[in-house]
């Protein structure tokens, strides 16, 4: 087998676009499964949960099941489950006695292979023979977020060229990039991530403090980074008086563009940077970013903190996964399926927390936003007092 494993990172590269498509590709469609299922927003919107429920669910599960099956099934199986799942789109509505149990199945289906994706693809970069692993690390999640942009920008143009009625053709075009990508797989190199058996139990992973410390940031990163992330539009929308269209590309695309640009730059310039103090660097602009967000009069200004939100936590969530990497030797999937599991729930409970608060104080969105502002405070704070050297030693 060819042993390059340059070709090996490309593709999972490509694996955090086909996240982006399963997690992104529906939410555009709501209004469209609205007019033509006649399937109400609330029921829709619960979409979204479950995919995310799923994930959850499958990073539970993984960690003591991706080691018995292999990274090669696994990684194809993950692969597979996406497209089946974007395919079943265009065909369960219409079979099945009720049109939203058919969206909830495809839903199902491909949230389970975004959630495999998830616990795989990090580890997988992480194990290959590269030298600068936070470099690859950072370089890879950005593509996700350049992910997120192509999906929203594709099928924004071809809805303006083929309209809202041919969604299904889209949906299918969509499908091909995990087909493509799955076929890399069955021939690029896979290195092990354990060396020499120096794999560690779960209970043992367990046992170590620095564990429940790296468990911690996930949280802080994933909410830190949704908490403002899922209310980018309605700042958009509501303080600028635009349509939803244009509050999505102002809101959601503005955060995902700075937040892919930070984690390109790193992965560019990382190795001239320290990763502490990049990563303590960033935790303070997003303490900043989120007051801008929260407390200016100017709706402009509290958008220009959305982008400074996006850019500040880019680091966050791949920076945590490469010191827990460095810290933790041997750790293996079952702390990298524990770390995305955590930094799932942080994206879950941060945007909770928003909306929450912003319904206790009248329904003001900023005063939900400063509540927020929590995780990045807690964020900078463990990364303070837990890891004082350059070194993240274990413990």
């Amino acid at each position: 087998m060819n042993q390059d494993y340059n070709k090996t990172i490309r593709a999972c590269f490509m694996s955090y676009i086909v996240q982006a498509i399963v997690n992104n590709f529906v939410p555009l469609l709501f209004l469209t499964f609205e007019k033509e299922y006649g399937i109400s927003l609330s029921k829709i919107a619960l979409l979204v949960t479950v995919n995310f429920g799923i994930q959850l669910f499958v990073d539970l599960l993984s960690a003591g099941i991706i080691d018995r099956v292999g990274y090669r099934i696994s990684i194809i199986t993950a692969h597979g489950l996406c497209a089946l799942g974007l395919f079943s789109l265009t065909i369960l509505p219409d079979i099945v006695s009720d049109p939203w149990i058919g969206f909830l199945l495809a839903v199902m289906i491909y949230g389970a292979g975004g959630g495999l994706l998830e616990v795989l693809v990090s580890p997988m970069v992480e194990a290959c023979p590269t030298e600068n692993k936070e470099k690859a690390m950072s370089m890879l999640h950005s593509f996700y977020c350049w992910g997120h942009v192509g999906v929203v920008l594709l099928s924004t143009l071809f809805f303006v060229l083929l309209g809202l009625e041919n969604w299904r053709i889209l949906a299918v075009l969509w499908t091909f990039v995990p087909v493509v990508n799955l076929t890399m797989f069955f021939q690029v190199p896979i290195a092990s991530l354990i060396k020499g058996g120096e794999g560690i139990s779960l209970r043992s992973l367990a046992g170590k403090k620095i564990f429940w410390v790296f468990l911690l940031l996930m949280v802080c990163a994933g909410a830190g980074e949704q908490a403002v992330s899922q209310w980018a539009s309605a700042f958009a929308e509501e303080g600028l008086g635009v349509k939803k269209t244009v509050g999505d590309l102002m809101g959601p695309m503005f955060f995902a563009v700075m937040m892919g640009v930070s984690r390109a730059m790193y992965g560019k310039y990382g190795e001239r940077l320290d990763l502490k103090r990049t990563m303590m660097g960033s935790g303070i602009l997003c303490v900043a970013s989120y007051f801008l967000i929260a407390l200016s009069p100017y709706a402009a200004l509290g958008l220009l903190g959305c982008g400074l939100c996006g850019l500040s936590v880019g680091i966050m969530w791949p920076g945590t996964f490469s010191m827990a990497s460095a810290s933790i030797r041997g750790g293996g999937t079952p702390m990298f399926a524990f770390l995305a599991l955590a930094g799932d729930l942080g994206c879950t409970s941060g945007p909770a927390l928003v909306g929450q608060v912003s319904v206790l104080l009248g329904n003001r969105l900023q005063m939900g936003i400063l509540a927020a502002v929590l995780f990045p405070v807690l964020f900078v704070l463990i990364l303070k007092l837990c890891f004082r050297g350059k070194t993240y030693a274990q413990k």
